[in-house]
């Protein structure tokens, strides 16, 4: 296959969840090695270079029963699945047992056989790695104690919420450092020599397999973050960081291999210097979500260097559906804004379908929800926008936009534009309640001198406007609420 493209569109599944819908449709079991065909192509249709197929690994018989008593997960799986039975909980994907495909969803050959499926589409393939923590009965637990942190029985005494006896060793649960620990998963000493050779034996098995991973909660086990989290217990910190370790040894073999990190705390370009070649973009996504315009464009006014490597999303499986949290213009105007930027584009299956209740990664099952086909329509359309060329691979600009003295609603206004080999884009979105009219200022002076007709992708209504004009003062705007305009095919009126 090619190699990946500069700003790659990329769409999450999760993997149990999908193929027990399949297998439901169907009538009979599907995995990995038995989808229908059409499948793959409907996949294929979205334009998407990337399936990352959330959950493969083998989950924890241990990790299931002790979710199981847990009350507060209990109370969101029955949030989520109102007729909810202990079996629907087949165990969290970030609770790995072992890095084996389940066999559940066709083991490692039905993988590999939906590897093939999908690179046949031109479509890559990209998995998990926790580098934090693993299951409780992970065998590195009876067979590499020292890859953990350990405790004491006093730490079981007086913590029994974060630290485990077992096979007569005291193991500390995983843990953010601002949340209570994870009662099921046990806690890896990021440190530790023997910990790092393991866990770049465990990415080369997995980079024969895919073509990328996504890294979870991959600014814990930064040398800084994790020695303020567990101090003297992870012992000496070492000279050199967890992930330029890890990395520089999978890009070896495997330079084409790709590393995106799920990050937090303000932490990416720290990630992305340590080797990430994309990291999440959560600040846009509580920008959009929660902030105003003008703290979305103060975010793009950031090096073109630190955004090419973002990944923009308004959705995954951490968060809350799109559509729970965004009314649904705002949901279009945010995913207008995530799909046209510079970095990674990501998506989650059934987010064009208009889903609103998220599913705990636990369940193996998901409530049926109605289709919203116009919604689905728009994303069709906003996914063909986001292939073009000229914003795959054009040269990406913030605008200038102004106003009036007596009218300041431009700066609900966020502008930018591509300029490709073969077409331009201008895409304008007004990220507000209320209608905003401005001037959009273009830095393209090749516009100067000609009159220009300009299409809207989504309304196909043509403007004729004089290139003077769009330079300087620039476009006249007036948007409604949440409205956007992706304005192509530039032409020079004769």
């Amino acid at each position: 296959m090619a190699t990946w493209p500069r700003y790659p569109i990329i769409y999450e599944i999760n993997t149990w969840v999908w193929l027990q819908e399949l297998g439901k449709n169907r009538k009979a079991p599907v995995t990995l090695h038995t989808v229908p065909e059409r499948e793959w192509d409907a996949i294929a249709a979205l334009g998407v270079d990337a399936v990352w197929f959330m959950g493969v690994w083998e989950r924890s018989p241990a990790g299931i029963a002790i979710a199981n008593q847990n009350k507060g997960l209990l109370a969101d799986f029955h949030r989520a699945l109102s007729d909810f039975n202990p079996e629907d909980n087949v165990g969290s994907p970030y609770c790995v047992r072992q890095y084996a495909v389940d066999e559940h969803l066709g083991g490692p050959e039905g993988l590999a056989t939906a590897r093939r499926k999908l690179a046949r589409r031109g479509i890559k393939l990209i998995l998990d790695f926790v580098p934090n923590h693993v299951a409780p009965d992970h065998p590195w637990v009876v067979h590499h104690p020292e890859y953990f942190i350990q405790g004491s029985a006093d730490d079981v005494k007086n913590d029994p919420a974060s630290f485990i006896e077992t096979g007569g060793k005291v193991f500390a649960c995983g843990r953010d450092p601002y949340f209570p620990a994870w009662p099921d998963v046990l806690q890896l000493n990021a440190f530790q020599p023997g910990l790092r050779k393991a866990a770049i034996e465990t990415l080369l098995d997995i980079a024969g397999q895919s073509d990328g991973v996504r890294c979870d909660m991959a600014m814990l086990v930064i040398n800084s973050i994790f020695e303020n989290t567990w101090g003297d217990r992870a012992g000496q910190k070492p000279v050199t960081e967890y992930w330029q370790d890890i990395v520089s040894s999978i890009k070896r073999s495997h330079p084409d291999f790709l590393f995106i990190a799920e990050a937090y705390w303000d932490l990416e370009w720290e990630l992305q210097q340590q080797g990430f070649d994309y990291c999440y973009d959560k600040r846009l996504y509580d920008r959009l979500e929660q902030g105003n315009a003008e703290s979305v464009r103060l975010h793009l006014c950031a090096d073109s260097a630190y955004q090419e490597k973002l990944v923009r999303f308004i959705e995954n499986h951490d968060e809350p559906r799109a559509l729970s949290v965004f009314p649904p213009l705002k949901e279009r105007a945010a995913a207008v804004t995530i799909a046209t930027l510079p970095g990674a584009r990501l998506f989650h299956e059934g987010q064009f379908e208009g889903r609103k209740i998220r599913l705990p990664v636990f369940l193996g099952r998901r409530p049926v929800e109605p289709v919203d086909p116009d919604l689905r329509a728009f994303y069709v359309t906003l996914l063909k926008v986001a292939s073009f060329e000229g914003i795959r691979n054009g040269s990406w600009q913030l605008c200038e936009r102004t106003g009036w003295p007596d009218n300041a609603s431009y700066q609900n206004l966020v502008s930018w534009c591509w300029s490709g080999k073969e077409e331009s884009f201008l895409i304008i979105v007004n990220l507000s309640d209320f209608s905003a009219q401005g001037l959009v200022r273009l830095p393209w002076d090749e516009l100067q001198g000609k009159r220009w007709q300009v299409t809207d992708f989504y309304t196909g209504q043509v403007y004729e406007r004089s290139g003077n004009e769009l330079c300087n003062p620039g476009l006249f705007v007036d948007l409604p609420p949440w409205g956007f305009h992706i304005l192509t095919r530039w032409r020079p009126v004769k």
